[in-house]
């Protein structure tokens, strides 16, 4: 009974969930975790919930008699449940259980197909390519002295954010929603949950803590009672969405939107080009980034097919964004024509940024798509996107944490420079007060600086740009920023990767 869209009406189902016994049945165990697993896209801490009640089912082996009967229904929700619960292991990074996990749901799937001649175990088997492409997506291993594998939350942990500093002023705006969007052609996803989406969700979250450790009665909330204060933003996850359904929910997200509040939009999608120009251009005249169609894809791009006078139907373009300007917008495009998001007007004087990756990368480097963009993994962990960069996809734990230290001193200079800047546009500034824009616009400048630097990234597509433009000489080819990006790359024993001399004007 859940609505699909918008989210303030949801405490009250939430709250009457738990007005239940105990000891609940399998299904309604199920259906519990799933509802749990749906209310983290803006209350993390009840992952750890979902967790509980998967893990219960999996302990207490609720779904042991299935196999025995002949009913393939039966059978089909033991994988669903599996696949379930893989997600949520994902999302708390429990890498070790998820192998099991993946382990047992393969040969669940074997037994399927061998019992029941059943149309769906081509799907099946494409659920176990997905995952484990997924787990492997991550293009670094880092090892302890044993040579066993580390997992890194990539989480907002607490001191993981410059701190604001005295004599610094930045606006009181609070990121409240986000709308990650995935939508590129090959990319690897699991469930519909793209690798770039999953890596956006966890930079815009706060590590999870366990609700026992905030209510003496664990895992219960009153019906008119409100969970502990929200830390993080509300999230919504829409995976290949039609035009309709992405403004639908941009609509529902920014009529909930409270006061002194902000709304991201974060696009990975494939570029949409126009087909020519237009004698006058305008929000509409540069392509922008596909919606969902069954329209034709060639090499990854969506192909003009229309008179040319006419706009791509499927695309979004900048001008669909305009409205939303009426309140504070922040917007994170990934995609091979995130450069037609330059061409934005501030219609309503509102707090108003655009992020924007590259449009091209070496030639030399594996696709950036497929295993998730170079971009939007710097933002979600600038260190694994320096070291991708630099072609490395292992390091020992000690020098991991070494170079994090020189990062967290680069990420405070970097912060400075924003702040202390009197040329940068003031939106960075009414931004930079939120803790998940401060960290993503630090991160952002970082990833600038270091492309920039780097000897195969020359053309003029090769580099992150944004509207509105950051001040050049005063922050992305700041002089301490680049000896900071040739130190960690000293560190690292890559420095020959770089330039070591001034830039040159691009």
């Amino acid at each position: 009974d859940l609505p699909q869209y918008g989210h303030k009406q949801w405490q009250s189902y939430f709250g009457r969930t738990f007005d239940m016994d105990l000891f609940l049945k399998p299904k309604d165990l199920c259906l519990l975790a799933c509802l749990l697993l749906t209310y983290w896209l803006s209350e993390t801490s009840y992952l750890n919930e979902a967790f509980s009640f998967y893990s219960a089912i999996r302990q207490r082996s609720y779904y042991h008699q299935v196999n025995k009967e002949d009913r393939p229904e039966l059978v089909v929700k033991k994988l669903r449940y599996y696949a379930r619960f893989i997600v949520v292991c994902l999302l708390l990074n429990k890498m070790d259980l998820v192998k099991v996990l993946v382990k047992e749901l393969s040969e669940e799937i074997e037994d399927y197909t061998q019992r029941f001649n059943t149309e769906d175990q081509l799907e099946w088997n494409l659920v176990l390519q997905e995952v484990a492409a997924f787990v492997e997506a991550d293009p670094l291993i880092i090892l302890n002295d044993d040579n066993s594998g580390v997992v890194i939350s990539n989480r907002l942990q607490e001191g993981g954010v410059p701190p604001l500093e005295q004599g610094m002023v930045v606006g009181q705006l609070t990121l409240a929603d986000a709308l990650i969007v995935g939508n590129c052609n090959n990319q690897v996803k699991f469930s519909e949950l793209t690798i770039d989406m999953f890596r956006m969700l966890q930079a815009l979250e706060r590590e999870p803590v366990n609700l026992a450790t905030q209510s003496s009665k664990p895992g219960t909330l009153e019906p008119n009672e409100k969970p502990a204060k929200r830390e993080n933003p509300h999230k919504y996850l829409l995976y290949k969405p039609t035009f309709s359904q992405l403004y639908t929910f941009l609509s529902a997200s920014f009529k909930e939107l409270p006061a002194n509040s902000v709304l991201l939009v974060y696009l990975s999608a494939t570029g949409v080009f126009p087909a020519g120009r237009s004698e006058c251009e305008g929000p509409y005249d540069f392509g922008g980034v596909l919606t969902n169609t069954n329209r034709d894809v060639i090499n990854g791009e969506m192909v003009q097919k229309r008179n040319q006078a006419q706009k791509e139907m499927h695309c979004l373009h900048p001008g669909d964004l305009f409205p939303f300007t009426r309140k504070p917008l922040f917007i994170i495009v990934d995609s091979s024509n995130s450069t037609a998001y330059k061409n934005f007007s501030n219609l309503f004087g509102q707090p108003l940024v655009c992020l924007l990756s590259p449009t091209v990368y070496p030639k030399s480097m594996q696709d950036p798509c497929q295993r998730g963009s170079l971009f939007t993994l710097f933002l979600y962990n600038p260190l694994m996107g320096f070291l991708s960069v630099c072609g490395l996809s292992s390091m020992r734990y000690g020098l991991w944490e070494k170079a994090q230290e020189l990062l967290r001193k680069v990420f405070h200079d970097i912060g400075q420079m924003i702040t202390s800047s009197r040329v940068i546009d003031q939106a960075y500034l009414q931004f930079y007060g939120d803790e998940f824009l401060r960290l993503l616009m630090i991160r952002f400048v970082f990833c600038c600086t270091t492309l920039r630097l780097h000897k195969l990234f020359r053309e003029a597509g090769s580099f992150p740009e944004s509207y509105p433009p950051l001040p050049k000489q005063e922050i992305v080819e700041s002089s301490l920023l680049q000896k900071h990006v040739l130190e960690l790359a000293a560190m690292l024993d890559v420095q020959n990767l770089f330039s070591d001399g001034m830039l040159d004007n691009y």
